[in-house]
C-alpha cells in the first residue's frame, strides 16, 4: 500500500516504480493507440513500459540485497538503482527520455543519502529532470514529452513555502495535465491526428503515480482520454519527418567517455534524426532513426563499446534473415519445474516462474523468439502478469511474429488450453478454442498464511492453510487434507466433468490418492487427473473443468 508519510524515502521510491508500472500496463494500449510522433510506429506506450519494468526490477534488486542485512536500503540507493535500471532497459524515443527524466531527478533526490526528499528537493529534481532531457535530444520539439515535463516542474515550482512533497507532486502531475492537453495546437502532427502527445500521456501517469507515493492519496482528477483507433494516425506522418524518412531505429549502450560521446552525438546528428542521448559517468544509452544502421553502429564502436545492440526496420518485420520458422508454437509460463517437463512434452516453450520471481517481458519475448515460429499463442497463466505478458506480445508483434495473448490466470488453464492445441487448424480457430478450454477452467490453490489477516472467509492466523478459489480465500482450514476437499466440493457443487491436481514438491502421493477417492465416491461423473508440479508456491493446485 502506498505510504502517507509527505516525503520520498526509499520506501516511496519503490511504491512509486510500482504505481508507475502498474498505471503504464493500464494504459499501455491507448498510449501505443495514440502514437503518431516523431514515428507513427504504435509502440510509445510498449516502450514506457518496459522502461519503467527495468526501473522497477532495479529497485526491487536493491531491496532484496538488504533484506539479510541489518540496513535498510537509503533514498540514494533507491533512486540511483531505478535510474540505471531504466537506463538500461530504455526502449524507444520515449522509454529513452523516460530514463533521462528519472536520471536527472536521482541526480538531486541522492545528494543527501540518509535523508528523504522533501518538498524543496522535490521541486528541484522535477526542474533538473526536465532541463537534462532537453539537454539529451538533438532537436528538441515542444508540444512533446518535454513540453510535459517542462510544464510540470514549472508547476512544481510555483508552490509556496509550506507546501509539503505531497503538493509539490500534485502541482506537478496538474501541470503535466494542462500542458499535455494543449499539445494537440502545438504539434501539427498530434492536430491532423486529434490526439495528445503519447510520451507526455505516459508522463502524466507517471507523476500521477509519484502523487500516490508520496501523499498516500491517488491523483483526484485522473487523465482519462477515449483511446483514438491507430488507424486514424495512418498517413500522418510527423511534422519533421516526410514520408520515405528514416528507415532504422537504432538503439544501443555504449560505455565511453564524455568527449567522444560529444562527437558521437555531432556524427549521428548528420546521419538521421530523432536522436537521443541520455546517461553519464561512463554509460549511456543511444537513440536515432537513421537509414544507414551499420553506419550509426560504427559511429558507436569509434565513441567507445557499443552492445545491446538493437536495429528495427519501421517497413519490414524483420531486419536480419532467419532460417524459415515453425507455423505455429505455444508458450507458457509454469509454476514448478514438473508442469515445465509436462508442458515441453506437449511442444510447448516453457518459462519457469520462480516464487517471488515472475518472470520479466524481456523473458517472455526471449521465449517467443525461442520458439521459432511465424505465430504463437501465449500462455501468462498468472493475473499478475497481464501488463508483462501484453508488452512481451507487443514487442514480439513489433518484430514481425503473430502473437494471440490468452489471458490465462493459473496453470490449470493453461494446461486445459494446451491440451486442446491443435497447430494443423487455423490460428484463429486454435485460440478460440484453447481460450474456451481455459475460460472454462475454475481454479483453486491452497496456501499457508504467512500472518493474521482479514479474508474474504472470515480471520486467517499465521499457519493457517487457506483454500482459495479463483484467486479469493473461500476456505481457512488447519489441515490440508481437509482444507482440500471442502475446496473440491465448493468447486464441484456447480458441476463439472474433470478434477486436475497439481502436486507441489513435498506433498504426499498419499493426498492425491486421497482427494481421487473423495471425488469418486462423492462425483460419479467426474474424472481426475493429478500432475506433480514440482517446486512451486503452492502445495496444491487444482482445476475443475
Amino acid at each position: 500500500m502506498p505510504q502517507t508519510a509527505d516525503d520520498l524515502d526509499a520506501v516511496a521510491v519503490r511504491t512509486w516504480c510500482s504505481l508507475a508500472l502498474d498505471a503504464l500496463g493500464r494504459e499501455r494500449e491507448a498510449i501505443d493507440a495514440i502514437n503518431v510522433y516523431p514515428v507513427a510506429d504504435g509502440d510509445t506506450g510498449t516502450n514506457l513500459y518496459l522502461t519503467a519494468e527495468s526501473a522497477a526490477a532495479a529497485v526491487e534488486a536493491v531491496f532484496a540485497a538488504h533484506e539479510t542485512g541489518t540496513s535498510a536500503p537509503s533514498t540514494a540507493d533507491a533512486v540511483r538503482a531505478m535510474a540505471h535500471g531504466a537506463l538500461l532497459g530504455a526502449r524507444g524515443n520515449s522509454g529513452t527520455i523516460l530514463a533521462q527524466l528519472l536520471r536527472g531527478m536521482a541526480g538531486v533526490l541522492a545528494e543527501e543519502p540518509g535523508v528523504p526528499a522533501g518538498a524543496d528537493r522535490l521541486r528541484l529534481a522535477l526542474t533538473r529532470a526536465a532541463a537534462s532531457a532537453r539537454e539529451a535530444v538533438a532537436h528538441p520539439v515542444e508540444g512533446t514529452v518535454l513540453t510535459v515535463a517542462t510544464a510540470a516542474a514549472e508547476a512544481a515550482g510555483r508552490t509556496g513555502a509550506g507546501a509539503g512533497a505531497g503538493a509539490v507532486a500534485r502541482a506537478a502531475y496538474e501541470g503535466a495535465r494542462t500542458a499535455l492537453e494543449a499539445t494537440p495546437g502545438q504539434l501539427a502532427v498530434l492536430g491532423r491526428a486529434g490526439v495528445v502527445d503519447a510520451g507526455g500521456r505516459g508522463l502524466v501517469a507517471v507523476l500521477g503515480a509519484l502523487v500516490e507515493a508520496v501523499s498516500g492519496r491517488a491523483p483526484e482528477r485522473p487523465y482519462e482520454a477515449a483511446p483514438v483507433p491507430f488507424a486514424a494516425a495512418d498517413g500522418c506522418p510527423a511534422a519533421d519527418d516526410p514520408p520515405g524518412g528514416p528507415a532504422f531505429e537504432v538503439i544501443y549502450l555504449l560505455e565511453a567517455g564524455d568527449e567522444a560521446v560529444r562527437r558521437l552525438r555531432t556524427r549521428l546528428d548528420a546521419l538521421g534524426d530523432s536522436l537521443v542521448v541520455v546517461g553519464g559517468d561512463g554509460l549511456w544509452n543511444v537513440h536515432v532513426h537513421v537509414d544507414d544502421a551499420g553506419a550509426a553502429v560504427e559511429a558507436g564502436v569509434e565513441a567507445g563499446r557499443p552492445y545491446r545492440i538493437r536495429i528495427t526496420h519501421f517497413a519490414a518485420d524483420r531486419l536480419h534473415a532467419r532460417p524459415e520458422p515453425a507455423q505455429r508454437a505455444v508458450v507458457v509460463v509454469v509454476p514448478g519445474d514438473g508442469l515445465g517437463g509436462l508442458c515441453a512434452e506437449a511442444g510447448a516453450t516453457t518459462v519457469l516462474a520462480r516464487p517471488g520471481e515472475p518472470p520479466a517481458s524481456g523473458e517472455l519475448v526471449d521465449a517467443i523468439r525461442r520458439a521459432h515460429a511465424r505465430e504463437v499463442v501465449l500462455l501468462p497463466n498468472d493475473a499478475d502478469l497481464r501488463h508483462t505478458a501484453a508488452a512481451a506480445a507487443e514487442q514480439a508483434r513489433a518484430e514481425g511474429i503473430r502473437v494471440a495473448l490468452i489471458p490465462t490466470r493459473a496453470a490449470v488453464q493453461g494446461i486445459a488450453a494446451l491440451a486442446v492445441h491443435e497447430a494443423d487448424r487455423s490460428f484463429d480457430e486454435d485460440v478460440v478454442a484453447m481460450t474456451a478450454a481455459a475460460g472454462a477452467t475454475r481454479y483453486a490453490e491452497l496456501a499457508v498464511a504467512e500472518r493474521q489477516s482479514w479474508t474474504m472467509a472470515g480471520i486467517c492466523q499465521a499457519g493457517d492453510i487457506l483454500g482459495l478459489v479463483d484467486g479469493d480465500v473461500a476456505v481457512i482450514g488447519q489441515d490440508v487434507q481437509q482444507t482440500a476437499r471442502s475446496v473440491l466440493d465448493r468447486m464441484l457443487a456447480a458441476g463439472g466433468e474433470l478434477v486436475t491436481l497439481v502436486l507441489g514438491e513435498d506433498v504426499p502421493d498419499a493426498l492425491a490418492a486421497t482427494l481421487e477417492e473423495h471425488v469418486r465416491e462423492g462425483y460419479l461423473a467426474v474424472d481426475t487427473v493429478v500432475y506433480r508440479g514440482g517446486h512451486q508456491c503452492a502445495p496444491l493446485l487444482i482445476g475443475v473443468e
